[in-house]
C-alpha cells in the first residue's frame, strides 16, 4: 500500500475530535504548516496537542488555539501567544508545562517502546507535584511517563515514497523524535524524491516510522526576529 498522499487534507482524513496529536517544530521552525492548516479547515476539536511551543496568535498551533480546537496543551514554551495566555487565565484551556528535555525524552521513550523514564529535571518544583520520586545513587529523580499519541505530524526537507526523511539544519529539532513516537506518523516534505535518491547516510528518519507522506506547498517559513529598542539619539 502506498504511503504517498496527494495533500494534507487527504493525509489527515481520519484525525478526529479528541485525538492526541504530536506536532513537530521548534518555535516557528520546522512546523508542519500544511497539516495544521488542514486540521483548522476540518474543524476537529477537543485536541490534546503535544508540542514544544504553542505557535503565535496567527500562525502554527496558534491557529488551532484561536478557533478553540485545542482542549489541552502539553508544551515547554508558550510565551509568544497572547490567545494561549488568555485561554489559560480564563480556565478555557488545560495546560501541562514540562521541561524541554523532559518533553524530548518522553517522546523518545514513546518511540523506543519504553513506558516511562526517570529524570532529575523538575525535582522539588511544581513539575514534581503528584509524581513519584525515587532516589538513585543519592540523587532524586521524577518518574515521567512516555506519551501515548494517536498521531504525529512532522515536517521534513526531503522525503521519498518509502517515507524516509531528511531534515534541514535546525528544522530537524523535535521532528525525528516525534516521528518515532506517533501511532500514525504523517510527514509533509518540501521536496518528494524517488526511492534511492536520498543518501542512506543522510537519512534522519527511516521510513519504517512514517505511515503517510505528501509534498507540501506554500510554506511561509516565518522567521522569529529579535526586536530591540532604538537607542536615544
Amino acid at each position: 500500500m502506498s504511503k504517498v498522499f496527494k495533500n494534507a487534507g487527504e493525509a489527515v482524513y481520519d484525525i478526529m475530535s479528541g485525538s492526541i496529536i504530536m506536532i513537530g517544530g521548534f518555535g516557528l521552525c520546522g512546523i508542519p504548516e500544511n497539516c495544521i492548516a488542514a486540521l483548522e479547515k476540518r474543524g476537529v476539536s477537543q485536541i490534546t496537542c503535544i508540542s514544544n511551543n504553542a505557535g503565535v496568535d496567527d500562525f502554527g498551533i496558534g491557529l488551532l488555539l484561536k478557533n478553540k480546537q485545542v482542549k489541552k496543551m502539553i508544551a515547554s514554551y508558550v510565551g509568544e501567544n497572547a490567545e494561549f495566555e488568555r485561554q489559560l487565565l480564563e480556565g478555557e484551556l488545560e495546560v501541562e508545562l514540562i521541561p524541554q528535555g523532559t518533553l524530548a525524552t518522553r517522546c523518545m521513550a514513546s518511540g523506543y517502546g519504553m513506558p516511562a523514564i526517570f529524570t532529575p529535571a523538575g525535582v522539588g518544583t511544581e513539575v514534581a507535584k503528584g509524581k513519584e520520586v525515587r532516589e538513585f545513587n543519592g540523587k532524586q529523580y521524577l518518574l515521567e511517563y512516555a506519551f501515548d499519541a494517536d498521531f504525529a505530524l512532522v515536517k521534513a526537507w526531503k522525503g521519498d515514497s518509502f517515507g524516509n526523511l531528511v531534515y534541514k539544519a535546525t528544522a530537524r529539532n523535535f521532528n525525528p523524535l516525534m516521528a518515532m513516537a506517533g501511532k500514525i506518523t504523517i510527514a509533509e516534505v518540501e521536496e518528494m524524491v524517488e526511492p534511492g535518491q536520498l543518501d542512506p547516510n543522510e537519512i534522519h528518519t527511516p521510513g519504517i516510522y512514517v505511515h503517510r507522506i505528501f509534498q507540501g506547498a506554500n510554506y511561509e517559513k516565518r522567521i522569529e526576529k529579535r526586536t530591540i529598542r532604538k537607542l536615544d539619539q
